[in-house]
């Protein structure tokens, strides 16, 4: 199945509740009696987000530009009710709303330990071929990811280790301290 905006409208109504669904209905004949523009609430909005991310999600998780306007142009076309004012295409407000939960389930999927997506091997230069050289660098003050313990360390050994480095930067052992600070980097990330 492919990423179009008849697939994930087609089963959107099923993601709604009958209440929320009842209120869509009703903005949208108020659109079409009065042209009046339904200001959805907090909960409401929400939750209308919350379904297009469900069904965008089950397709791709990092959707192009275009798709975002696709999907938001065929949301105003569905409910014209929910056509933001101000905005030229009147869907504006609706997609950077969806970037930005789209975004943060990407950070939330991130968090509960999904690897980090990179780029294909395949649209790489001949030179860089391998898979960190396309790894995206964090933002400013941004933890990019907590590295595993070293093979055969744990909690109590890496302690052990990380007392004796404080006792060894007294003695000025500089090589010994790059290698345990090596060690233990993966202990003191947590």
């Amino acid at each position: 199945m492919e990423f179009t905006c008849q697939t994930i409208f087609h089963r959107n109504r099923t993601l709604l509740s009958d209440n929320e669904q009842l209120k869509l209905d009703q903005g949208n004949a108020a659109y079409r009696e009065k042209g009046t523009l339904l200001t959805p609430d907090p909960k409401l909005k929400s939750r209308i987000l919350e379904g297009l991310e469900q069904e965008i999600v089950r397709f791709k998780v990092y959707v192009t530009d275009k798709e975002f306007n696709a999907v938001g142009e065929a949301l105003i076309s569905k409910h014209p009710c929910l056509t933001k004012k101000g905005s030229l295409t009147g869907y504006a407000g609706w997609k950077a709303s969806l970037k930005n939960k789209l975004a943060i389930y990407c950070t939330h999927l991130r968090k509960l330990g999904c690897p980090e997506v990179t780029n294909s091997l395949k649209h790489k230069p001949e030179g860089k071929l391998n898979v960190a050289s396309s790894i995206k660098k964090p933002r400013q003050s941004e933890v990019n990811y907590c590295p595993s313990y070293p093979a055969g360390e744990s909690d109590k050994s890496l302690e052990n280790v990380r007392v004796e480095l404080l006792s060894d930067v007294k003695k000025n052992n500089r090589e010994v301290v790059r290698m345990k600070m090596d060690k233990t980097f993966a202990y003191r990330r947590h």
